[in-house]
């Protein structure tokens, strides 16, 4: 691995060697000179916890200081949707430059990614297909990475499979990883163990922490006559972990059944991981028929809701047909 691949995959063990045999300590981040280190953190979480990806690329020393800063500083926010964000966002970052790095780069190249990161990070076994366009992995493991994913290209049947290998392109072959990309970096944050910070850190994370938690201090109205799929949907968007496509859309179709303003709906989504508010909002607006076609989407009905898993029935339900239907059989 060259130095321009630890500016791009700081999370490396490499990049970690590099910061040891340099010599950098902790006293270090007290230098004057740290402070564009610093401010480049602070800008690479900001762009994260919007749901977008920080694209930026310097010098490899400066991308590792600055992955290392960010780091420190997510963890002394202690806010869980902002550091779920985060780590989400550098997934995406380091999924790009390998998308990239997997479409241009020589097969000596591909072959030393493959080792040091879909290999030793993950256990993934990845090949170059027969006709050098296309690589290929063992069935057993894309079905244990794509039984997450909800979209119909990703079903084994919609696949090219031959020999036990399923064959993918470099967009399909990174995007296998960027849930584990996400909890490596994730569980980076949550191991580590904080010292007095030096005081040009502290002051930012703390600038940092007053300006994002305004944002996860929104609660959502009481859940207690929602149906048990939307209860269980309102949960997990409270705890900041991703719900799968169809559970979004049958969370957004409700709402917007029962009533509740497009905005109300919005803010609904934002402990989301990957949450954009602009995509967000287009896409409520969509189910709503307020843009794209303008058909307004019904809940999905129970049955529906049942084959895909998002089903959480109690006697409460009293055979009802659609979500809608919760309480007004029981009054």
């Amino acid at each position: 691995m060259g130095t321009g691949d630890l500016a791009k995959y700081p999370f490396l063990n490499e990049a970690g060697e590099y910061l040891r045999e340099s010599g950098f300590g902790w006293e270090e981040l007290e230098r004057p000179d740290m402070k564009d280190i610093i401010d480049r953190a602070t800008e690479r979480i900001q762009v994260g916890a919007g749901g977008n990806v920080y694209d930026k690329l310097e010098r490899y020393e400066i991308e590792i200081l600055t992955f290392i800063v960010s780091l420190i500083m997510v963890k002394s926010i202690g806010i869980e949707p902002v550091l779920k964000k985060y780590a989400l966002s550098e997934a995406r970052r380091a999924e790009e430059f390998l998308t990239q790095d997997l479409k241009q780069q020589s097969e000596t190249q591909r072959r030393s990614l493959f080792a040091k990161i879909f290999e030793d990070l993950f256990k993934l076994k990845i090949d170059v297909a027969e006709d050098g366009r296309l690589f290929k992995v063992r069935v057993a493991d894309y079905l244990a990475r794509s039984s997450h994913f909800h979209e119909q290209e990703w079903k084994l049947i919609n696949r090219l499979v031959h020999a036990g290998h399923v064959y993918l392109d470099a967009d399909e072959t990174v995007r296998l990883v960027r849930n584990e990309l996400s909890v490596l970096i994730y569980d980076k944050v949550k191991a580590m163990t904080l010292p007095t910070l030096p005081q040009a850190i502290k002051v930012r994370a703390d600038e940092l922490r007053a300006r994002l938690a305004p944002r996860y201090e929104y609660k959502i109205s009481a859940v207690t006559e929602y149906p048990p799929c939307v209860k269980h949907a309102v949960e997990v968007m409270s705890k900041g972990e991703n719900l799968p496509h169809s559970a979004r859309v049958m969370l957004a179709t409700y709402m917007l059944a029962i009533g509740k303003p497009v905005d109300e709906i919005v803010m609904m989504f934002q402990n989301a991981p990957d949450f954009n508010e602009k995509i967000t909002r287009y896409q409520v607006e969509h189910l709503a028929g307020m843009k794209g076609s303008r058909t307004k989407y019904s809940v999905p009905s129970c049955e529906k809701l049942r084959n895909e898993n998002l089903c959480f029935a109690t006697a409460e339900c009293d055979g009802i047909i659609n979500p809608v239907q919760f309480g007004r059989k029981r009054k």
